[in-house]
């Protein structure tokens, strides 16, 4: 009877071991080389979640050929690493697609960092993140997305960053800028355009990405609580005191059409490991 108790015993632990293996994501991984998503020619490294279906993609919006993801116009939402990530440099290309005739706001999208949390917890499209805007005009600017925890209760998100006040009234980067904790409100990059109008296909008269049409480089190293972005190899912009400091990273489909390529998640580069930022 003792040994039928202590069998049944031990089954249940291992019934709980299992359910608790399939309920956590894998450990978050600090990459040891470079890893590229997109040359794996399929999408199994991802996973999708849109508004209208909440996971499932039957319209296609993310599709992936010759090592270019396509993120479509058809719906919003994201397409997520299976891997969480911390310490490490992303580094990808984006290109905007085909032209909404109706639409008069700028092409939208933006690269997801430390997603965290359910999928869809913000407003039910987007889960706890750090956005890098790649909007037209505004390629660069930090986002705080602030979803729930697993367990329902708002994510106690937050960043800092170095700031001035524009002309406008915004916030800006500076490196050596005021010490500035977010409040909701996006703090743009370092030369967005005072008043400038978030019209289509416009650009800030001091924008480093790309002429239309042609691939825009983006770069974002992610080192402990802080995070570096650059766009075309210029630093635009920089936060710290990061909360999430580790998660998915995220692609944006925010209705209109947008190409990704040359995706890489990399080692922090030697020699950065322990420096400040720049």
């Amino acid at each position: 009877m003792i040994v039928k108790e202590f069998f049944l015993v031990v089954t249940s632990l291992i019934s709980v071991m299992v359910f608790s293996f399939d309920c956590f994501s894998e450990p978050v991984k600090i990459p040891q080389e470079v890893i590229r998503p997109f040359d794996m020619k399929d999408l199994k490294s991802f996973s999708s979640w849109l508004k209208k279906t909440k996971g499932a993609d039957p319209q296609n919006v993310f599709t992936l050929k010759d090592g270019v993801l396509r993120c479509g116009d058809e719906d919003m939402g994201y397409l997520a690493t299976r891997e969480a990530y911390k310490d490490y440099q992303l580094q990808i290309e984006y290109r905007w697609g085909r032209k909404n005739p109706n639409d008069k706001n700028v092409r939208n999208s933006g690269v997801l960092l430390h997603g965290t949390g359910p999928d869809g917890s913000q407003n039910g499209l987007w889960k706890t993140s750090i956005e890098c805007q790649l909007a037209q005009g505004c390629e660069g600017d930090l986002i705080l997305i602030k979803g729930k925890t697993n367990e329902g209760a708002p994510f106690p998100g937050s960043l800092s960053s170095n700031t001035v006040i524009g002309e406008d009234g915004k916030t800006r980067w500076k490196a050596d800028g005021k010490k500035t904790v977010y409040s909701g409100k996006q703090f743009w990059w370092s030369k967005h355009q005072p008043f400038f109008k978030e019209l289509i296909d416009s650009r800030g008269k001091d924008d480093v990405a790309s002429p239309l049409g042609e691939w825009t480089k983006v770069e974002c190293l992610c080192k402990g609580s802080t995070i570096t972005i650059k766009i075309n190899g210029v630093v635009v912009n920089e936060c710290f005191d990061v909360n999430p400091a580790e998660g998915q990273i995220l692609l944006q489909s925010e209705g209109h059409e947008i190409f990704f390529r040359n995706m890489e998640v990399r080692p922090i580069p030697t020699g950065q490991e322990n420096a400040p930022m720049k």
